[in-house]
């Protein structure tokens, strides 16, 4: 097993020690059977049960990421998809999301950077093999990932055959994981090769097919996020909406039309810029959400600032997640902290066998880094 890795921090902002209390705000609100629901009682999803475990990870909290992803294990189902929601350990919602089923394969890789178990991501391998070929067979004629399929009794049903332009973004990272994974393994797998040039050139130069969320933050800066829009690209699509969701001082705005900043958002938003090599503004934001931050260090969701209000009053396993995967990106402490710029993941994938009639071939200033 591999020696304890460093728990990261940030001179005049975030304490080790503050980060390490904020990962065990995390612990705190795991289930007996390892889920890490939003906050207490609340439904578990798998995308942010991941996050949730990567946060926990960072922070020293081991045996809570490794009981996070036993979970996972658990519950997938036979085709490769996971509920959509699960509360207390009842399916809330059957329908599968593709961005949550693909998501295990940015944990799996994140927790081999920082524990370098080969054995565990043996283990769980297959689990992400089957999440992936699942989203991969989702993938829609333009490109972009159809975004989630019914369930109809104990059997998938319909496909709901539109993509999200921040679900296909957190595809298209999952994917280059994968990637890495199977290399790891020693278990190629062309067709997410394939699925993802596809998919990174729908994100590129595509994005009018997908769905209208351009009111929501996550569909403004999750492409470079995601890593399918990196370089001068990243910097003009980030410039393009920032007055319309930045709030200097507070965070950023979950929704355009409402006063109403989010931690999540606005940690996911510097984790981007941290992607962009704009250190300045990252570490500006990630200062400004501290107002979120509790003295047992859980994070709340949001905050109203019209009213002066948090709002919900919940803390949020995922906010504090993203609070600890931000300080590790703009401090660069443990072997994981670059997962996000996509320095240890696969290669970007080649545009081949295009159907939508462009040359083929990625903007070598669109993917720079």
């Amino acid at each position: 097993m591999s020696e304890p890795v460093e728990v990261p921090g940030l001179p005049g902002l975030l304490t080790p020690e503050q980060v390490v209390a904020t990962a065990r705000s995390i612990t705190r609100t795991q289930e007996p059977d390892g889920a890490i629901p939003w906050s207490p009682g609340a439904h578990t999803d798998v995308w942010n049960h991941v996050e949730a475990a990567m946060g926990a990870l960072v922070g020293g909290e081991v045996a809570t990421a490794e009981a996070a992803y036993d979970w996972c294990a658990r519950w997938q189902r036979p085709d490769g998809s996971w509920p959509m929601r699960i509360v207390q350990g009842v399916v809330d919602d059957a329908s599968g999301e593709t961005n949550m089923c693909a998501y295990l394969a940015v944990g799996l890789w994140h927790h081999w950077r920082l524990r370098r178990d080969l054995a565990y991501v043996e283990r769980l391998w297959p689990v992400v093999r089957r999440g992936l070929d699942y989203v991969v067979g989702l993938q829609l004629p333009f490109g972009g990932i159809a975004w989630s399929q019914e369930w109809d009794g104990d059997q998938p049903g319909r496909v709901n055959e539109q993509a999200l332009v921040a679900g296909s973004s957190s595809i298209y990272q999952a994917l280059r994981a994968g990637v890495a994974l199977a290399a790891l393994v020693g278990e190629q797998q062309p067709d997410w090769e394939l699925a993802g040039g596809r998919l990174g050139h729908a994100l590129r130069e595509h994005a009018d097919l997908f769905l209208d969320k351009r009111s929501f933050a996550m569909d403004w800066y999750y492409p470079v996020l995601g890593g399918a829009v990196r370089g001068q690209a990243g910097l003009d699509l980030v410039a393009g909406r920032w007055d319309d969701f930045v709030v200097p001082g507070l965070g950023i705005r979950c929704v355009d039309t409402n006063p109403w900043v989010t931690g999540a958002e606005t940690c996911e938003l510097v984790l981007s810029l941290d992607c962009l090599d704009d250190r300045d503004r990252a570490l500006r934001l990630l200062a400004d959400m501290q107002h979120l931050r509790n003295e047992d260090g859980g994070y709340w969701t949001g905050y109203v600032y019209e009213d002066e209000v948090v709002w919900p009053r919940e803390e949020t396993t995922y906010t504090a997640a993203a609070v600890v995967l931000a300080v590790d990106a703009l401090s660069r402490t443990t072997p994981g902290s670059g997962i996000m710029r996509g320095e240890d993941l696969a290669p970007h994938f080649e545009e081949i066998a295009l159907e939508c009639g462009c040359a083929e071939g990625a903007s070598a200033d669109v993917l720079a880094r």
